[in-house]
């Protein structure tokens, strides 16, 4: 039997992910932007920042960014590096807290070769993962099932990533 999925969420990001306009940047604008729910950014440090990938993989999926422009792990110095790799920690930390992932996928996607959707900001991917997470939806349908709206999740992963900081400090 043939059952349907509705997503109505990806119709935006399908439909345009060859129309962006390459010199307007995700990144750049979240941070600039003083709506951190709109953009799902979870938490500024001083040189990066951490936001919800708003076409996730899995529940939780976030990034972290370096507040600088830039395409290249090369272009971060070593301070921004580690500030971005702490808050990875944090993440991994929260998610852990929320949604008690059996694993991660933790990464850089650099070029568009590499997979990087948006090449010209370089960010760290943080994808919780689950055993059976690649179901029959993914294998055979090639769509993936998120059972949160992203809302509710920029609440709970805002919640426990601020847990998760004050314990590391």
């Amino acid at each position: 039997m043939v059952e349907t999925l509705f997503a109505p969420w990806r119709l935006e990001y399908v439909s345009t992910a060859d129309k962006r306009d390459r010199n307007e940047c995700i990144f750049c604008d979240a941070f600039a932007s003083a709506d951190d729910p709109s953009t799902l950014t979870l938490r500024r440090d001083r040189r990066s920042f951490s936001l919800l990938n708003l076409y996730p993989y899995t529940t939780g999926h976030a990034m972290v960014a370096p507040i600088q422009h830039c395409s290249d792990l090369s272009d971060i110095d070593e301070v921004t590096l580690t500030e971005m790799m702490r808050t990875a920690q944090d993440l991994m930390v929260a998610m852990r807290e929320e949604y008690h992932p059996h694993g991660f996928n933790v990464g850089f996607n650099i070029g568009e070769a590499a997979g990087a959707g948006i090449e010209e900001h370089i960010h760290l991917h943080v994808v919780p993962r689950w055993r059976g997470d690649n179901n029959m939806m993914t294998v055979v349908g090639g769509t993936r099932v998120i059972p949160e709206d992203i809302g509710r999740t920029f609440e709970r992963m805002s919640a426990a990533l601020k847990d998760a900081g004050e314990q590391r400090v």
